[in-house]
């Protein structure tokens, strides 16, 4: 324990003597690690943020768009819309496809909508059934969700997104009262729990929900519908479902062999796994960053190393000439090579940390920090240390007494 105290008095006392030079080779390995930590943490939080999203849409969901739409990118786009994608669909689905749990049609417009004096000038109004909260795991946190017979019956009734209840109603408990969605006056039956903007760009907390028939006919008076919401039997079963759902539709729209389809069946594991290679992408780019910043250290520790070398030949001749053995010589410098690249390392994982939980709070992403980071950051300080070592010890071992006395 003594000796490595010494050792590392003698590197402190040798690195102070090249103060600029040091200093750079420091910042380069802190540069490796601050790049190192920061990536690994905003991509484990990015990573947990799509899980969280994937979340919001519902389990292993599926989603039927009327129309034909491409990613480009990372948005989707409506290039062609259909008008054939029915509520008898919907049912044809949910009977014949035995992958499939179940079953939420939808349909979806803006219209403004006014509470006294409050006017809300385009707010997005969504037809759903009664089981649209379990298929999309959003639930009703104040009062409750609107029932089979609602939807049966043409009910004038509506569930608002917390945005839209804090806009008209304040304070003000909104249950019971009644808005005016267009020209249709409503009764508020409840009120949505907080959800934010899914994986399709969509702001739930900024919408009202109403029973679809209604929708249908006292809202648009269309018999056609945008959207299927389908929830597989699991995620073992979502590639199946989506070739039963295709199958079946393909069929019932008369859609003949080699002819594209009317309609897009959507994975939203595959829309999730689009943002997820942008990440990886990312990820990659912030290591090889880092991996260049340790380089940048470790040839500054090489530089310094070979001239504390020098600058000691006649100590080093000295100490072998004394007895001093190989080994301690060895590790006096690669504990001067490793205290370089430990201090910047130390650093990095200070300041990186730090900046985490700051980028964290102003982006507002999930708090997640990554053990791989930290101890990838530790290794790499570590290594760059010595192996940049390894050389400036193996000259300094080739100097002999003899040599020194000479000179």
């Amino acid at each position: 324990m003594r000796r490595i105290y010494l050792n590392l008095m003698i590197a402190i006392r040798s690195l102070y003597s090249f103060k600029l030079r040091t200093g750079l080779a420091v910042l380069g390995v802190f540069l490796g690690t601050f790049s190192l930590i920061l990536v690994s943490n905003l991509s484990a939080s990015l990573t947990r943020k799509g899980e969280m999203e994937i979340e919001k849409l519902g389990r292993d969901l599926l989603v039927v768009r009327s129309g034909t739409i491409r990613r480009f990118g990372g948005a989707s786009r409506l290039l062609s819309e259909a008008t054939t994608l029915t509520m008898a669909d919907a049912a044809a689905i949910a009977e014949g496809a035995p992958s499939v749990l179940d079953v939420s049609p939808s349909s979806h417009r803006t219209f403004p909508v006014r509470y006294e004096r409050n006017v809300l000038a385009s707010i997005l109004v969504t037809g759903v059934t009664s089981n649209y909260p379990n298929l999309r795991n959003f639930h009703v946190k104040e009062g409750s969700f609107f029932t089979v017979q609602d939807d049966e019956g043409l009910s004038r009734v509506a569930v608002l997104g917390r945005k839209v209840a804090e806009k008209l109603f304040g304070d003000s408990d909104p249950l019971g009262r009644n808005i005016l969605i267009w020209r249709v006056p409503c009764r508020v039956v409840g009120v949505m729990e907080e959800k934010g903007v899914d994986l399709s760009n969509v702001d739930q907390d900024n919408q009202i929900f109403v029973p679809v028939n209604t929708f249908l006919r006292r809202f648009v008076n269309k018999n056609y519908i945008s959207t299927i919401y389908v929830q597989s039997a699991g995620s073992a079963s979502t590639s199946a479902a989506k070739r039963q759902i295709e199958s079946i539709l393909r069929e019932r729209h008369s859609i003949r062999q080699g002819k594209r389809d009317d309609f897009t069946v959507i994975d939203a594991k595959d829309v999730a796994a689009l943002k997820s290679q942008a990440t990886s992408m990312i990820t990659i780019l912030g290591r090889v960053a880092a991996g260049i910043s340790f380089l940048i250290g470790a040839i500054g520790i090489l530089s310094i190393m070979i001239l504390i070398v020098n600058e000691r030949r006649l100590e080093i001749g000295i100490r072998r000439a004394v007895g001093s053995r190989s080994r301690d010589i060895i590790t006096q410098f690669l504990v001067e090579s490793s205290f370089i690249s430990l201090m910047g390392g130390a650093v990095g994982v200070l300041l990186g940390f730090l900046v985490t939980v700051v980028v964290f709070k102003v982006s507002r992403l999930p708090f997640t920090i990554s053990p791989e980071g930290f101890i990838i950051s530790f290794v790499a300080s570590v290594g760059t240390g010595v192996l940049a070592g390894i050389y400036p010890s193996r000259k300094a071992m080739s100097i002999q007494p003899v040599d020194i006395i000479r000179s």
